[in-house]
């Protein structure tokens, strides 16, 4: 594939050991939005350039068709690399329109997992500190209650999040994110990092309300 100078010129920028998502940043702000040319950096397949690529594309042209074939090409990545591509387009492009969030509304029975991923990410995320919960805690929390256990372990963690989300900003559903936790020890015995919060419902909600309360 021939490429053009200016994807060349950019190319030429990225480091894999000493770019960082900062510099990304800098460098797709002085870019600005630039769809054809975050696509043709993302045919390069090269890691940086995809993040770079999502940080630019217009997400008033992601349509479910281009969705599902970004989705494909992030399948050939190793684990520590599809994941952040998928929370990243999350982040920067889905979440930021209102098309791409009904798309997402839709994804929660999606034959993707990084889709279903991004469904119970995304709920998830609804539930921050000075938001206004949605009105579909329990549905959603029966359906972690009935699947997650079953769940690919990329889907398990965004359910569990959006439960952990739901114990800590819903008090009236707390006890009972605290019990599906203990009875699915779901992340019970990971090895966590100083520093670090654990992923456990139980410890991660007594943690994160206390902060809240403190």
């Amino acid at each position: 594939m021939v490429r053009s100078i200016k994807a060349q010129q950019i190319l030429e920028q990225l480091h894999k050991d000493t770019t960082r998502l900062g510099d990304l940043r800098i460098l797709a702000k002085s870019i600005k939005k630039d769809h054809d040319l975050a696509m043709e950096l993302w045919e390069t397949g090269e890691y940086l350039a995809r993040q770079l690529a999502i940080l630019i594309m217009d997400n008033k042209l992601l349509t479910q068709e281009l969705i599902d074939r970004l989705d494909a090409d992030m399948g050939g990545h190793p684990q520590e690399e599809k994941l952040p591509l998928i929370d990243w387009l999350l982040a920067n492009q889905l979440s930021k329109n209102k098309k791409t969030i009904a798309l997402m509304g839709s994804w929660e029975h999606s034959p993707s997992v990084l889709q279903r991923r991004v469904f119970w990410y995304y709920q998830g995320r609804l539930r921050w500190v000075g938001q206004t919960p949605p009105p579909n805690t329990e549905t959603l929390l029966t359906s972690i209650e009935e699947h997650i256990e079953h769940e690919s372990p990329e889907v398990q963690w965004a359910m569990n999040f959006t439960a952990a989300q739901i114990g800590i900003f819903q008090p009236e559903f707390r006890a009972r994110c605290i019990a599906l936790g203990e009875r699915t020890g779901l992340y019970k015995n990971e090895i966590v990092h100083k520093g670090c919060t654990p992923n456990y419902l139980p410890e991660l909600i007594a943690i994160q309300v206390k902060k809240l309360n403190t």
